[in-house]
């Protein structure tokens, strides 16, 4: 069982010993006991092991007087750590590292944590599966920065935050799976095999999709892209490295584990998706964001919803059509009915260039210039 995801409080604190239906609420103490012992059980091993502590830094982000610090603090073997850029830095896990060794690491619960920004030390604690999500004040420039984190005898490792500029107004939010990289897989299959085997060399980016976002970014400089994804925080290293590699926007993921909570044995990869948008439109409240996935089940009805809600926080909402074999691997497609918000245009294509064609017949891309459009030199 992977460690818990990120959350304001341990998930411990959280349960409600005095449920009025003892079914549910031995079924909570059951999953969440056994899921201390798996974590202790991976620490003393660990620890024998001669496992050293390690800091997996996450893309953060924020605004110029906030900023979210992700990262996660694990034992791991000396061969998977490096030296960084600079002297005292190191890099946690190694390039092309298969998903299942980031898996088996062990997390250091409640691990004390020294986070510094622009020479300010701050002092905060990871949580019961080891995974720091702080929200710090600060006093920072729009654009990228960099922090530094480092737990208990660890070296310190340095970790990207991107500041969105207060005038922002336009952001991306965008899925991963079967939107930026084409999955092929059975979705039951789908998590198990992006954490166990697969490395980033084998997966293969969606047509068109990184051109578009680029696009995007070139259009609007200022417009941060998060990637929201039901993937574990394990492979955050893996999918960092892929979306690089193929030349994709840098920014923050936000992803999510497959722990026990106080009522279900699994964590729901939809409350993840839904709860992550709500933070968003909490803090980002003048930002309208693009909202792009793909019609395999459960993105155009997360995404409608949040329109729904919150129709002043959505530009345009951008689902890949699956093709028919992808569409059988996800377990089908969704029954959405259509655009359910007015005011809010969504568009469908199976690629890239099919949206980038639609995004700017509605002005949020710059159109391209074509050969056509070149205008003759005078002679």
């Amino acid at each position: 069982m992977c460690p818990l995801p990120v959350k304001p409080r341990a998930l411990s604190d959280s349960v409600d010993s005095g449920s009025p239906t003892p079914p549910s609420g031995a079924r909570r103490h059951l999953a969440l006991r056994l899921d201390d012992g798996w974590l202790r059980f991976q620490t003393r091993l660990a620890i024998r092991r001669g496992r050293v502590e390690t800091v997996i830094p996450y893309t953060g982000y924020g605004t110029t007087s906030w900023v979210r610090v992700l990262a996660r603090i694990v034992r791991s073997e000396p061969r998977d750590t490096g030296s960084g850029r600079q002297a005292g830095a190191l890099k946690p896990l190694k390039d092309g590292m298969r998903g299942w060794r980031n898996f088996t690491s062990a997390p250091v619960a409640h691990a004390a944590v020294r986070v510094t920004i622009a020479g300010t030390v701050h002092d905060v604690e990871a949580d019961r599966g080891g995974v720091v999500d702080v929200r710090i004040p600060v006093a920072l420039d729009a654009g990228w920065h960099t922090i530094t984190v480092q737990s208990g005898g660890s070296r310190i490792v340095e970790a990207p935050v991107q500041i969105v500029a207060d005038d922002t107004d336009f952001g991306v939010v965008s899925d991963i799976d079967d939107t930026v990289m084409v999955t092929a897989l059975p979705r039951p299959f789908l998590a198990a095999w992006n954490t166990f085997v697969l490395d980033e060399h084998a997966r293969t980016p969606t047509p068109g999709m990184a051109v578009l976002y680029e696009r995007i970014v070139r259009t609007v400089p200022s417009a941060p892209v998060v990637y929201l994804s039901t993937g574990a925080w394990n492979v955050a290293p893996t999918l960092s490295r892929f979306l690089s590699r193929n030349l994709y926007p840098a920014g923050p993921k936000l992803l999510t584990d497959w722990g026990p909570t106080p009522d279900r044995w699994f964590r729901s990869g939809q409350e993840h998706k839904k709860t992550s948008l709500e933070r968003l439109a909490a803090e980002f409240p003048d930002v309208k964001w693009l909202l792009v996935g793909d019609d395999g089940q459960h993105d155009e009805a997360i995404y409608a919803e949040f329109a729904q809600r919150h129709p002043q926080n959505v530009r345009a909402i951008a689902i890949r059509q699956l093709s028919a074999s992808e569409a059988v691997l996800a377990g089908g497609r969704s029954k959405s009915a259509g655009p359910p918000t007015p005011g809010v245009p969504w568009i469908y294509s199976p690629d890239g260039a099919g949206m980038s064609a639609q995004l700017e017949q509605l002005g949020i891309i710059r159109r391209s210039v074509r050969p056509a459009d070149v205008p003759e030199e005078s002679g």
